[in-house]
């Protein structure tokens, strides 16, 4: 008796919470892709500072400062381009954050309301 008592205290526990699981998951999951995101952003704005700083270094007369003046336009090219893909990706990871939302929010809706 106490047995299915148990499990169907456990059983209706379970479905009540299985929306707060799923957002939880959802919610999780947007963060590590976000974490990711930024990791790699990171990772490829320092490799670009630091080749920068290394250019920088080698000038050491007019016709090296000219050179490095002629790549600071390519450089600055290469981060803006790297800027938008990144501004994009992240609109990307938004809007699918959203409709994950609003369709976790439909199925909840769903769920809730009596037929």
């Amino acid at each position: 008796m106490y047995t299915d008592m148990f499990k169907a205290f456990s059983e209706q526990s379970e479905k009540a919470l299985a929306p707060y699981v799923n957002f939880n998951k959802l919610v999780a999951k947007n963060v590590e892709t976000l974490t990711e995101l930024q990791m790699n952003a990171m990772r490829t704005y320092s490799e670009l500072g630091l080749e920068q700083m290394k250019a920088a270094s080698e000038v050491k007369d007019v016709s090296s400062m000219t050179s490095f003046s002629s790549q600071q336009l390519a450089a600055l090219t290469k981060l803006s381009q790297q800027m938008m893909d990144d501004s994009a990706k992240l609109q990307n990871i938004a809007k699918e954050f959203k409709e994950d939302i609003d369709k976790l929010t439909a199925e909840n809706m769903k769920a809730g309301t009596p037929a």
